[in-house]
């Protein structure tokens, strides 16, 4: 198959041709998703180095659990629901290990966008560090929750796909979220008053592109080789 012809089909196309053997029809649908991917990792995650091994390891797993895949939603729909499971799941496992946080510094610095600079107005790089620091004190599953619907602007439907949860979960995680981030946030407010700045955080990185993880090239492991693995 040759790159426009790839480049036209749809994503579950992509990944049949890549379930009967074709060496880079899943390079071409990690192309499509890898950055939104990355961005909801990033803000699940809280930390740069943890956010592009979770998505590594959901590639990884996408590609040799192509073949179970039944079409029952969309293919990025199932992409995010196994990214977010392993953005939990470091998560979990960060949490039971911890001894010590890190610097603040250091940690403020891991949690800008890749694509931020020193560049960036200061009240929006502030805002982004107050929002990104109240996130992280969250649990992993409200964090995930508000990632998807404030940040990344999916409807609660559609969050609720991909965390496999029902809508109302959904729902309550995101209000349980946003009562307990309210405290933190108002001072970002002229008044002092109203509810988290989220907004103006959503999708914002969409331009963002994902690092990838150390030792590795900007070509994913799976990109070449097709068929199952």
């Amino acid at each position: 198959m040759d790159d426009v012809t790839r480049g036209g089909a749809s994503d579950a196309e992509l990944l049949a041709r890549h379930v009967d053997g074709d060496p880079d029809a899943f390079g071409e649908i990690v192309r499509r998703h890898r950055d939104r991917l990355w961005a909801v990792a990033l803000r699940t995650l809280g930390d740069r180095e943890e956010a592009a091994d979770a998505v590594q390891d959901a590639l990884v797993s996408a590609y040799r659990a192509a073949h179970t895949f039944q079409g029952k939603s969309a293919v990025t729909t199932w992409l995010h629901r196994i990214t977010v499971n392993a953005c939990l799941d470091r998560a979990r496992k960060a949490a039971s290990r911890r001894t010590a946080p890190l610097a603040e510094t250091e940690r403020l610095e891991q949690l800008l966008e890749p694509h931020e600079s020193a560049a960036e107005p200061a009240e929006r790089g502030d805002l982004h560090r107050e929002l990104v620091r109240a996130l992280a004190k969250l649990p992993p599953e409200q964090r995930a929750a508000l990632v998807l619907v404030d940040m990344q602007g999916y409807p609660v439907a559609e969050a609720a796909k991909v965390l496999d949860v029902p809508t109302g979960t959904v729902k309550s995680r995101c209000a349980r979220g946003r009562a307990r981030l309210l405290p933190l946030l108002t001072h970002l407010r002229p008044d002092g008053r109203g509810s988290p700045p989220l907004d103006r955080e959503r999708n914002r990185s969409q331009g963002a592109s994902v690092p990838p993880p150390a030792g590795q090239s900007g070509a994913d492991p799976v990109k070449g080789g097709g068929g199952r693995a």
